[in-house]
């Protein structure tokens, strides 16, 4: 396999992100790839997906009208680029969202303010609850399922990977009951998910072949291991999702207010009153 982002791919990227930040007056506090490359079953020509996290001077908070809390550049053939304010981010993290906590976990970083990813993983572990980020991966898997597979049974490599990938991570949460953090990484994913060994067997071989194809191969037929693999865990999901729901931790929200305000000071330090 080929190393998931090429050096002078990463010197783009990182020239791409130098000019959002200048273009919109942002500090870009975290990016990293957040598909296939950092799952680790890219093929040679996988799109990049690149993700960051961006905090803006202290003015753009002093205002009645918000501001757009996204930004996000044309999605070409190979690169796909978008980023979220820190007040946003933090509100989602709040509200337990999986997708927030997959940026957080990514093995490959093209920008990182020294500390700020430990500390808003941190904040993130002790925020999220397993409920929904439980619901997020089942239904990950279930429009994956729904939306494409032929009526042959045949279906594009890519998108069984992304029915199998939320699928262990519903598996994860099961065997974690403690936990609600599962890894992003697919190696460390099936490591920690006590897995048959002929759906590990199986899941092997589909990475194997992933990574030797094409975005566009077809998977004429899917193995019956990862099949009931998946079905299994979407049937134990649903049934624990059934229950009652837990609730967020109101103190929380005192601590997501600190950190949105001490990393927005240390964005614009020239701000009057900065600590």
């Amino acid at each position: 396999m080929s190393a998931p982002v090429s050096p002078a791919w990463r010197a783009t990227i990182r020239a791409k992100l130098d000019q959002i930040a200048r273009e919109e007056g942002v500090t870009v506090l975290l990016a990293v790839e957040s598909g296939s490359r950092a799952w680790g079953f890219h093929s040679e020509d996988s799109d990049y997906d690149v993700r960051f996290l961006y905090c803006r001077p202290v003015d753009w908070h002093l205002t009645v009208m918000p501001g757009r809390d996204v930004i996000e550049r044309p999605i070409s053939d190979e690169l796909d680029l978008s980023g979220w304010d820190l007040r946003k981010t933090l509100g989602l993290i709040l509200g337990s969202n999986a997708v927030v906590l997959e940026w957080l976990q990514s093995p490959i970083a093209y920008a990182e303010a020294p500390g700020f990813r430990d500390e808003l993983a941190r904040f993130a572990r002790q925020s999220l609850r397993r409920r929904p980020v439980m619901w997020h991966y089942r239904r990950l898997a279930e429009k994956q399922l729904e939306r494409h597979t032929d009526p042959d049974g045949a279906m594009r490599l890519k998108r069984y990977f992304y029915a199998i990938r939320p699928s262990l991570a519903l598996r994860w949460l099961r065997l974690h009951p403690d936990l609600a953090t599962p890894p992003m990484n697919m190696t460390g994913l099936m490591a920690e998910c006590d897995l048959p060994d002929d759906a590990s067997q199986a899941i092997q071989a589909l990475i194997a072949q992933k990574t030797a194809v094409t975005e566009a191969e077809i998977l004429r037929t899917t193995p019956a291991a990862t099949d009931a693999l998946i079905a299994e865990e979407m049937a134990l999901a649903a049934a624990e999702l059934a229950q009652a729901s837990d609730k967020p931790d109101a103190a929380l929200l005192a601590e997501a207010d600190a950190l949105l305000a001490r990393w927005t000071w240390k964005c614009d330090p020239s701000a009057a009153g900065a600590p």
